[in-house]
Order: C-alpha cells, then sequence, then structure tokens
C-alpha cells in the first residue's frame, strides 16, 4: 500500500468454552525437504507469551492448521503461574501429544518472555500476545535472536511504540525473519475477492466508507487499592487504561480502520473526530463511550469510523464501501465474512448482485494456515509494517477524539510520545503509570489539556 504521498463460524476466541475436538479441515500443505525450516524433525515450535484467552486462541489456530501436525506448544510464559496451569490443563485437553511444555518450560515473571525465547530455534516462532504496551519489546528481542513472531494487537498503546516496532519490521526483513500481525481479516478469501473487484473498477470509484463497531458499555468500577498496584493495573487496564493497551476504541476499531485502509489501499493524510461520555457515566476509566471519526484520504475520499459502548442502543458491527457505481459490504458481525456487492448504493438483502464462495476457515484461521506455509515454503512473510501503519492511523483518530483537532499522518509520523519511558524496566514493585483520583477515577482526556502525539 502507498502512503499519503505517493457465513460466520465460530471464532477461535470462544474454544475455550468448546469440548471435544477441533475441526482441522481439508486444505493439504505440501510436504517440503527437511531444510527449508526449522529443524531435523520438521517441527515448528511455539512459545506463548502472555497467556490470556487472545493468546489461547491463538495456539488454538496454530494447532489446527489443516494436514499440519509437525507444530508444536514448547514454551509458556506470563506474570503468573495461574494463567499458564489453566491453559495448559486445556491446551492438553484438545491437542494432547503437541503440548510439549514441562514445568521448566514455564516461565513466570517480567523476564519470563527472553527464557521462553531463548529455548526456541530460528524458524520457531514466538507469540507476542501480553498487553500492547510492551509488544515492541517483545518483538524486538524475538527478532533479534532470529525467531519468527506471531504478534497480536493492538502493536503498541502509543506514538513512540509504534516508532520502535518500524525498526524492528526493518530488522527482521534484513535477516528473513517472518511476522504475522493479529489483523486477520486480511486472509478471508471472500474479502479478497471483492478487493480484486474494487481493484478492477466493478465499483466504479470508491468515494465513502463506512466502518462502525457499536455494541454494549463496559463500565470500570472503583479499583480501590488495586487502583495503585503496578500489575494490579495490568490485570484490569486492558482496554480501560490508554498506558495498558490503547483503550477500547482502537482495541476493537483497528480491525475496521485496517479494512478501510485497505480498501483504499493507502493511508489516511488527516482526522478530525469527537467522542464523549454517557449521560450518568460511572466510568473510572480513561474511555471515552462514543468516538465518531472523518478520516481523509490523499484523493479527498472519507472513511467515517464509529465505535460506541452503550446499552439499550442500536448495535452495528460492519464495513460497508461505496463506489461511483455501486456500493459493496467488507465484513460483519464479530469479522465474520459477510461480503456482498449491490445494484446501486442501497445496502439491503434484496438489493444483492454478487456473494463470493462462504469462507471454509475463521479469518484466525486462514492466518495461520498462511503463516505456517510461509514457514514451510520459506517464503517472505513480514506483515509488521503494514500492522503498525493500521496502528497509526488508529491512534490519529483516538487522537483527534481526544484533543477535539484535526491530527495529520504526518503528526503521528513524527511524534514519539510514550505513556511511559523504558517500558521494559518495569517490574512487579513499578510504581503505578497513572494514579486515579481519591474518587476512584482515572484521569480521561479534555480537549486542550491532554496529549498523546
Amino acid at each position: 500500500m502507498s502512503t499519503p504521498h505517493d457465513t460466520p463460524s465460530p471464532g477461535r476466541r470462544q474454544f475455550l468454552q468448546q469440548t471435544g475436538t477441533l475441526a482441522a479441515g481439508t486444505a493439504l500443505l505440501a510436504h517440503l525437504p527437511r531444510n527449508v525450516f526449522a529443524a531435523d524433525d520438521q517441527s515448528i515450535r511455539l512459545a506463548i507469551i502472555g497467556c490470556g484467552n487472545r493468546g489461547a486462541g491463538a495456539v488454538s489456530d496454530a494447532l489446527s492448521v489443516p494436514e499440519d501436525k509437525g507444530v508444536k506448544l514448547w514454551a509458556m510464559a506470563d506474570l503468573q503461574e495461574k494463567p499458564i496451569q489453566e491453559k495448559h490443563e486445556v491446551f492438553t485437553k484438545h491437542f494432547g501429544e503437541r503440548i510439549e511444555v514441562p514445568a521448566d518450560r514455564q516461565f513466570i515473571g517480567f523476564d519470563a518472555y527472553k527464557h521462553a525465547i531463548d529455548t526456541l530455534r530460528p524458524g520457531d516462532v514466538a507469540m507476542c500476545t501480553t498487553r500492547a504496551y510492551i509488544r515492541p519489546t517483545h518483538v524486538a528481542y524475538a527478532v533479534e535472536r532470529g525467531i519468527n513472531v506471531f504478534m497480536e494487537k493492538p502493536f503498541a498503546s502509543d506514538p513512540g511504540g509504534l516508532h520502535r516496532l518500524l525498526a524492528t519490521a526493518e530488522a527482521a526483513e534484513r535477516k528473513g525473519v517472518k511476522i504475522a500481525a493479529g489483523l486477520q481479516c486480511r486472509h478471508s478469501p471472500a474479502r479478497q475477492a471483492l478487493i480484486e473487484k474494487i481493484r478492477n473498477g466493478e465499483l466504479g470509484d470508491i468515494t465513502l466508507i463506512r466502518a462502525n463497531r457499536l455494541g454494549n458499555s463496559r463500565w470500570l468500577a472503583p479499583q480501590g487499592d488495586k487502583a495503585l498496584r503496578f500489575t494490579e493495573q495490568l490485570a484490569f487496564g486492558k482496554i480501560h487504561l490508554l498506558w495498558v493497551g490503547s483503550g477500547h476504541m482502537v482495541d476493537n476499531l483497528i480491525h475496521q480502520i485496517d479494512e478501510c485502509c485497505w480498501i483504499k489501499d493507502s493511508w489516511p493524510v488527516s482526522c478530525v473526530g469527537m467522542g464523549a461520555r454517557e449521560a450518568l457515566s460511572t466510568d473510572c476509566g480513561q474511555n471515552l463511550d462514543t468516538y465518531s471519526m472523518e478520516y481523509t484520504y490523499a484523493d479527498g475520499t472519507k472513511a467515517f469510523c464509529g465505535f460506541r459502548r452503550q446499552n439499550k442502543a442500536r448495535g452495528d458491527f460492519a464495513t460497508y464501501l461505496h463506489g461511483t457505481r455501486k456500493a459493496a459490504q467488507f465484513s460483519g458481525l464479530t469479522h465474520a465474512a459477510t461480503v456482498h456487492m449491490f445494484k446501486d448504493q442501497r445496502i439491503e438483502r434484496s438489493n444483492i448482485t454478487w456473494t463470493p464462495p462462504d469462507d471454509i476457515h475463521t479469518p484466525w484461521q486462514f492466518e495461520w494456515n498462511a503463516f505456517i506455509a510461509s514457514i514451510r515454503g520459506d517464503k517472505p512473510h513480514n506483515e509488521a509494517k503494514r500492522a503498525a501503519y493500521s496502528d497509526f492511523a488508529s491512534l490519529m483518530g483516538r487522537a483527534a477524539c481526544h484533543t477535539g483537532q484535526e491530527v495529520t499522518w504526518e503528526d503521528m509520523m513524527q511524534s514519539r510520545f510514550q505513556f511511559i519511558d523504558n517500558p521494559e524496566a518495569l517490574d512487579y514493585d513499578s510504581p503505578v503509570p497513572v494514579e486515579p483520583a481519591e474518587d476512584g477515577h482515572f484521569p480521561i482526556p479534555r480537549p486542550g489539556a491532554w496529549e498523546e502525539v
């Protein structure tokens, strides 16, 4: 992509609640010479760093690549012992002997990621699935060691972290290290088929994109003494504190913002936005309840992206695009490949003129199928720069809403703002990066008194 200058199936997130075996699919990966990838036994070892539900879902997909039983879980790392034990039990139940994580490869602590990565060989995969604030550090260490990386989104909490990730992306390119990024919808064949029609001009010039994720409220209650302990902020702050994980808008809407940029094959040059809290809000976190963003691309095209958490209100979880000839739907609920073209601008089932074949896997599974195939075939696979740029676009929108000002792509490229300095130096005894007021409320963004770019 250029810079501004130039039918839903059960998701992997749900696998921990499922019983029985997971469907493996029918596609066949070619058997390749032994010297093409990691080791003489032709296995690909995984180390999961951050044993939450997203990391567990990624392990499930990695071990469910069709007809490839050579992928195995080799090491686990987390800040606490309990998540490791719980996920190890679930993994073993589902995948049996492919879980090879004895006690001496279960690592606990802020340096556990190093120990887990150090057990791997070139060709193996470090799965960086912790909180976003530390993602650039973990990815950089893996790339330095010559280890392939899967990294979950968001990819950093602030522009400074994303710029560090860009440097790591370049290092990975030089070393031939492969990086997969958790923007899984790029791997959906149905979406790819619509992209081809867009590029062929079948919809005409794309003049408008609409992408929304409107759901129910998830407010943070007062945390009491926990609010003043660093590890507790990491736990409850995943979507509620901006330094931990970017906030709930970026954490969720980054997928739809990435889809807008994919559709345009470009990055936005500027963004203006509005945000507000719901009347009578009791949220103690740092999020706004509503984010409304107007992105502008170099050709003047607009993408309107909305995020809202409010009960008893209309919901929407989809991306639509409008061309000079006709409109289309690009995605649907919970990232389902709900893809259609319409006869004109009316988004109605009775107006559908084309629908691609159903995707046979979830987008998460397609993502891992492609990643493992690239390792087996020793083919280039580095999504880090594109993923970082999509995150820059998301942080641009967040900043526009929080500051009430226009934010440009140049602003993001020049900014080295970080919520915290030297995140890799933080540990169990570190002071908290942000403190609540006496009433338990953490500081919220206020135009004229807020900085994040």
